[in-house]
């Protein structure tokens, strides 16, 4: 996504979509992205137009995505992803960006420090890969029964890869055999769920990647037919049918990525605005799930449940 004065581009992760259609899943998140940019007194239509550019999913389309929007002389870029923020890095050492990042930014090389970002780079980061050694307990203690576990991964996310041998380990100090399950495209998730009952897999957790979220009515409908308990990174999955989720305010964090897209609007250099990192974190339960899979909810879960969906 870019912006200018008049015209702010966001580049994302999913589908490719022309100014004025629909993101579908992504729309819960570009409204709290609007209401960052609205505290800021910055409307959409009235002192702002957004471009948006998706990769639907073909992530070697991103830096071609970043540099239209660098020809395009926009004001700033919004990156969804980390590997969106990458692309818009390579693409420009001037115009500001604002990332959303799932991972450690520094780590990732996007910026260096989080308190005192260089260069044309700052944004909002919530470290959504470190939640799920977190989500395979909560999944243990509904689903305790579960010896065989499924870590679906996208491999379309910087470092995924690595990050699975963490879970790896938090599964073995459970007694827990984790199978891991890797998607780059869509056809991939028919093919993980496809191979489900021949690993023997009790429960699924989803990985994050904004891929994934993409691909989110898919992987309910799948986890649904296959009647595979799963859990998920936010509050959308749960809203949309799934049993559970676990993971951060995501649409305070586009709120806050709005916020400071706004501020540089209004002469804020990317430098002086140190990393946000969101803190409020969300543990929803479907209860209608619950019930179709013939599970009960702990008292414990339930008493530590921030939403639950009837």
């Amino acid at each position: 996504m870019a912006a200018h004065p008049a015209r702010t581009a966001v580049g994302d992760s999913g589908h490719r979509v022309p100014q004025r259609v629909s993101p579908g899943p992504f729309a819960q998140r570009l409204a709290a992205f609007r209401q960052g940019l609205n505290e800021t007194g910055t409307i959409e239509g009235q002192n702002v137009a957004i471009e948006y550019r998706w990769a639907e999913g073909q992530y070697d389309q991103l830096p071609a995505l970043a540099s239209d929007l660098v020809g395009r002389r926009v004001v700033v870029i919004v990156a969804y992803t980390d590997a969106a923020a990458l692309a818009a890095k390579a693409a420009t050492t001037t115009i500001p960006i604002v990332f959303l990042s799932g991972d450690d930014p520094v780590k990732l090389g996007l910026v260096k420090s989080l308190a005192r970002p260089t260069e044309n780079l700052t944004g909002v980061s919530w470290f959504g890969v470190d939640l799920v050694p977190k989500q395979l307990s909560l999944l243990h203690e509904l689903v305790p029964n579960a010896a065989v576990i499924a870590l679906l991964v996208d491999l379309n996310v910087p470092d995924a890869a690595s990050r699975a041998g963490e879970v790896q380990a938090a599964a073995r100090a459970l007694g827990l055999q984790l199978v891991v399950l890797n998607v780059r495209t869509a056809n991939d998730i028919d093919v993980a769920f496809a191979s489900l009952a021949r690993e023997q897999v009790s429960a699924l957790i989803v990985g994050a990647g904004g891929f994934l979220v993409s691909r989110r009515d898919q992987i309910i409908a799948l986890a649904a037919r296959n009647a595979i308990p799963t859990i998920y990174g936010f509050r959308e999955y749960s809203a949309d049918g799934s049993l559970i989720s676990y993971g951060n305010d995501i649409a305070d964090a586009f709120r806050r990525a709005g916020v400071y897209t706004g501020r540089i609007l209004k002469g804020d250099k990317p430098a002086d605005l140190p990393v946000d990192r969101t803190t409020k974190f969300e543990l929803v339960i479907n209860l209608k799930t619950l019930k179709t899979l013939g599970l009960s909810l702990p008292l414990g879960l339930q008493q530590r449940a921030d939403g639950v969906i009837e």
